[in-house]
Order: structure tokens, then C-alpha cells, then sequence
């Protein structure tokens, strides 16, 4: 089932049998190099169920990326709630294959997530978090109009928290 589609892209719900792909992503170290360490293939199912669950509760998680021109299976983007320094909030997230890196994809799914964050779930604010590290991650949210937030700390670890405003809920 299609959740979104964009130019190049469509985003549909993550199902059981996506665990081999999204292992590509979440079991590849450098891919993984700003989580505590890259998953194995329970963890990719566990991510799964987690996600599959979130659809229920929330009427949203992270949804496959998909290319539309041949059903290529790129990795995972979407919005999860979660607890960011005592808050639990809507938080856009993705997870690209290497192969496609640097190409537009993460910009492109994030952008589509954060218009059915403020448009489909009416949130009044979408947020974005990473360590302070991970400057990719960063910019994608720097180009879908996410600005600096706070930073705090997990784990012993600065994370940067970046925020958009749903222009419509102000």
C-alpha cells in the first residue's frame, strides 16, 4: 500500500519481507556509523515489527523507499515518535542505502514526510534528531527547512535537535 509518492519515489508501509533489504542499510556499518552499532537481522525484523506496531498506534512510521521507475528497495524514511529530552514528539527519519547516497533520495522522502506530518497528521511541528556528528543527516534536515532546535545529550553522546513549524497551525 503506496503512503506518498514523489517525484521519483514512493513510500509504502514496511512489511515482514523487507527485512533482507533493509538489512543492506541497517547492517552496514558505515551506513550505521552514528547508532550505537549496526543491526543484525533480528534487530531489522524487531525495526520492522516496531514500525508495523507504529502504524497502528500513530498512523505513521518509518515507510519503505522505494524508486519508482523500477521498485528498487532504497532503505527506510519516515516519522516516529520520539523522546527527545523529556518530550515525546513526531520525528522524521531515514535510512538510504549506500548506492544511492547523495542523489536527492533522503531530501526527497523527507520533504514528502514532513508535508504529511503538517497536511494528513496536522503536527504543528516535525523534529529531527542525530548526533552532532552526523552532519549528513544535518543537512537534509537543513534543506527541508528544519532549523537548529537544542542540542542535548543520550548516552553520553551530544545529539542536535532540528525543528520545522507547520506554517498552516501558526
Amino acid at each position: 500500500m503506496k503512503i506518498m509518492e514523489t517525484e521519483r519515489l514512493y513510500l509504502r508501509e514496511l512489511k515482514l519481507e523487507d527485512t533482507e533489504k533493509l538489512s543492506k542499510v541497517l547492517s552496514d556499518p558505515e551506513a550505521m556509523q552514528y547508532y550505537p552499532e549496526p543491526f543484525n537481522i533480528k534487530k531489522v525484523e524487531k525495526w520492522i515489527r516496531w514500525n508495523i506496531e507504529n502504524y497502528q498506534k500513530y498512523n505513521h512510521g518509518l515507510w519503505a523507499v522505494v524508486l519508482k521507475d523500477d521498485d528498487t528497495f532504497i532503505g527506510d524514511c519516515g516519522i516516529t515518535m520520539q523522546n527527545i529530552a523529556d518530550e515525546t514528539v513526531p520525528e522524521i527519519g531515514f535510512h538510504i542505502l549506500k548506492n544511492y547516497w547523495n542523489k536527492g533520495y533522503a531530501t526527497e522522502a523527507a520533504t514528502a514526510c514532513k508535508e504529511y506530518a503538517f497536511e494528513v497528521l496536522h503536527y504543528s511541528k516535525v523534529f529531527s534528531y542525530t548526533t552532532v556528528k552526523n552532519i549528513p543527516s544535518q543537512r537534509v534536515a537543513e534543506r527541508i527547512g528544519m532549523q537548529k532546535y537544542k542540542v542535548f545529550e543520550k548516552n553520553g553522546e551530544k545529539q542536535i535537535v532540528q525543528v520545522a513549524l507547520n506554517a498552516n497551525a501558526i
